[in-house]
C-alpha cells in the first residue's frame, strides 16, 4: 500500500535544470529526501526536507544548485536541479522515514522509490 513514485528523470545538456517528483501515497512521513547513485560508486545522500516544518538540508556537492519542496496536500516532494553537470548523472532515488538527526544515513529511511535516471551530456 506504501508506495513512491518518481518521474521527472531525463537526458540534459551541463548547465540545464531538471525536476524531479515524488509521489507518496499509503501514508505520511516525517522526512523525504533524495539519494543519488553513479555508475561503480555508492548511493549517497543528496538532499532532505522536514515535513511537518520544512527544515532542509543539502549535500555540500549540490548546495546552492539543488532545491528540494513538499507539496502538503498532494503528498509530493520535488527535486529541482539547475546548473547540472556531468558529475550529476546518476540514478536518482527518492527516500521516506522517520526525521533522524542521521538523515544522510540510508537505514534512516523505510521506503524507497523505484529510481529514475538523469543523464548530464557535457
Amino acid at each position: 500500500q506504501v508506495q513512491l513514485v518518481e518521474s521527472g528523470g531525463g537526458l540534459v545538456q551541463a548547465g540545464g535544470s531538471l525536476r524531479l517528483s515524488c509521489a507518496a501515497s499509503g501514508r505520511t512521513f516525517s522526512a523525504m529526501g533524495w539519494f543519488r547513485q553513479a555508475p561503480g560508486k555508492e548511493r549517497e545522500f543528496v538532499a532532505v526536507i522536514r515535513w511537518n516544518y520544512g527544515d532542509t538540508y543539502y549535500a555540500d556537492s549540490v548546495k546552492g544548485r539543488f532545491t528540494i519542496s513538499r507539496d502538503n496536500a498532494n503528498n509530493t516532494v520535488y527535486l529541482q536541479m539547475n546548473s547540472l553537470k556531468p558529475e550529476d548523472t546518476a540514478v536518482y532515488y527518492c527516500a521516506a522515514g522517520p526525521y533522524s538527526y542521521y538523515y544522510t544515513w540510508q537505514s534512516k529511511y523505510d521506503y524507497w522509490g523505484q529510481g529514475t535516471q538523469v543523464t548530464v551530456s557535457s
